[in-house]
């Protein structure tokens, strides 16, 4: 009789402990790759820790040189506006061409898949290489304007230009965005447009007065991850512009990476990670608060 309970005993606990041994790998990584960095980022950035030469000294040195240092407050400025030139634009531009391809048109599944493409390929270091040789002084948008007898601008020497320049980069990967709007958009009810139609309302009026109410949730959606993701952006200014011309593209993650690994004041760039996780925290914040005032649930008691 032991000897069974005794058999039986693994059998159980392979049962009851299932889950908790599929998601322990995941747990592991979690923690490893994920969970120590984040809290040894907060301790390190409260000391002058470098990377070869260890901690010398503690305080809150890093997190006042991060608001009286210029290069630092600039950076921070660029970051800004960046992400306000980049968000909206990309938030637009998505929602229009996810309008459009909700028509039923002809062959509109590969207008789709088209339009999908940038977003998988976007973010790789081989796209923005492709992006700088484009609108470098002899590439090929300066070529084209050449052939019409137009001298083409220094696209990447020029401060404002360059960053409208890594701005495009961000906006042209609008596949997944335009993606989650179609979804939105394909759970609209038809029969709200219908009764719209025979009120007399335009496609423009049933736009704003149905549509955008609509998809608010979704909207909101948007808004908060490429928010998230704008602020975190690395690849276009590290390899088309590497932060320049004379700092006009230093975003914060470029200032962070630079003085974790070139610098190697791993105290420093740490602070500087922090203060760009509590500001983006802050908006985040702002954006759930304001949600009440203009996202519509459908399934709300107002």
């Amino acid at each position: 009789m032991s000897d069974s309970k005794t058999n039986t005993a693994p059998n159980n606990f392979w049962k009851e402990n299932k889950g908790f041994i599929f998601i322990f790998p995941w747990l592991v990584g979690f923690l490893v790759f994920k969970g120590y960095p984040f809290l040894s980022s907060l301790v390190y950035s409260f000391s002058d820790y470098s990377l070869f030469e260890g901690i010398s000294k503690w305080g809150i040195f890093n997190y006042l040189d991060v608001f009286t240092n210029k290069k630092i407050q600039e950076g921070f400025l660029i970051t800004f506006k960046y992400a306000f030139m980049t968000v909206p634009l990309k938030l637009v531009f998505a929602l229009f061409v996810a309008y459009i391809l909700n028509f039923k048109i002809k062959g509109v599944k590969m207008f789709r898949t088209v339009y999908y493409i940038p977003s998988i390929l976007g973010s790789s270091v081989a796209i923005a290489v492709l992006w700088k040789a484009i609108f470098k002084d002899d590439g090929i948008v300066n070529m084209l304007l050449g052939i019409f007898g137009v001298e083409g601008p220094h696209w990447l020497s020029n401060k404002t230009a360059a960053l409208f320049i890594i701005c495009l980069l961000r906006v042209w990967q609008f596949g997944s965005t335009m993606v989650i709007f179609l979804a939105a958009l394909k759970g609209v009810s038809p029969d709200l447009y219908e009764a719209a139609s025979l009120d007399g309302a335009g496609k423009w009026r049933q736009f704003f007065t149905i549509t955008v109410p609509m998809i608010t949730p979704v909207i909101f959606y948007n808004l908060v991850t490429q928010l998230v993701q704008a602020f975190q952006e690395f690849n276009g200014p590290y390899i088309i512009t590497a932060g320049g011309p004379r700092g006009a593209t230093t975003l914060v993650s470029l200032l962070i990476y630079n003085n974790a690994f070139k610098k190697y004041a791993m105290g420093l760039a740490s602070s500087q990670a922090w203060v760009l996780f509590i500001i983006l925290m802050i908006f985040t914040a702002i954006l759930q608060y304001s949600q009440k005032h203009w996202v519509y649930y459908s399934d709300s008691e107002d």
